[in-house]
């Protein structure tokens, strides 16, 4: 039983640590630009990305990059994203969901 609890938290808790804060914080400062340097945005249509949920932002991240994800400023998220793998995309959502809102 103690077993299937450590399962379970560490499932649930495995998103957290998916990718490396450090790396994600050195890949963020193309972001900066329009993001901010802390992940709040202090341009009108950029969204903050500081505190985001992980999963939200690695999905958004994977949409851009598959050119699924429509409207707004997708076509220059089109770009920034177009050469990141996986790893990258997991760092980049680690480092800004770590950050406070």
């Amino acid at each position: 039983m103690k077993y299937f609890m450590l399962l379970g938290v560490l499932l649930l808790s495995g998103p957290a640590f998916a990718g490396d804060i450090d790396v994600g914080k050195a890949g963020a400062t193309v972001c900066a630009g329009c993001h901010g340097i802390d992940g709040k945005s202090t341009a009108p249509g950029f969204p903050n990305l500081a505190g985001q949920d992980f999963l939200y932002l690695k999905n958004q991240l994977i949409n851009f990059r598959n050119k699924s994800r429509t409207g707004g400023q997708a076509a220059v998220m089109y770009g920034m994203v177009s050469g990141l793998s996986d790893e990258d995309i997991d760092n980049l959502a680690t480092y800004f969901s770590s950050l406070n809102p």
